[in-house]
């Protein structure tokens, strides 16, 4: 039996089409996502800015890997819930200046039930900071990224 190694560096090609100033349909295996301004900055509000896009995809990328390395841990996680506050320098997307650091904060606060212990949970966390490549990629930039995790035990009958 011949085993297949999974490439570890791959290519992919996201098409942007540009509806308007404002709204761009960005595909990228079949799948569409609409990226909008709101009504106030001359947008249609048909989709998320292109900054909520972004911490869009941190909480996913955060809520993918947990998954994936409570998977591997033997981790059942339940009512998963991700929220995020973020701090946000307008400045540099108003034009008036160059900003080194856009977001200089993004708070997760992960709200989770399991039968995990304490330890299984820290585990998990160190290597989410290990793993989530968008996590990695805003934490280089400057963002100080903070993830706060609520664990709510499971009852015995669950």
């Amino acid at each position: 039996m011949v085993a297949i190694r999974e490439k570890m560096v791959v290519k992919w090609r996201m098409e942007g089409e540009v509806l308007s100033h404002s709204l761009t349909r960005a595909t990228v295996r079949g799948v569409s996502t609409q990226i909008d301004e709101p009504l106030e900055r001359g947008g249609t509000n048909q989709g998320q800015t292109p900054t909520e896009t972004l911490v869009a995809a941190l909480v996913g990328c955060t809520s993918v890997i947990s998954h994936k390395i409570a998977h591997k841990n033997g981790i059942e996680l339940h009512d998963m819930h991700i929220s995020a506050d973020v701090e946000f320098d307008r400045r540099g997307v108003t034009l008036k200046e160059d900003v080194a650091v856009p977001f200089p904060s993004i708070t997760l606060t992960i709200d989770v039930r399991t039968s995990a212990s304490a330890a299984q949970m820290a585990q998990l966390q160190t290597e989410l900071a290990m793993f989530c490549p968008l996590a990695k990629l805003i934490r280089a930039s400057g963002t100080v990224l903070t993830e706060n995790w609520n664990v709510t035990p499971l009852t015995d009958n669950e």
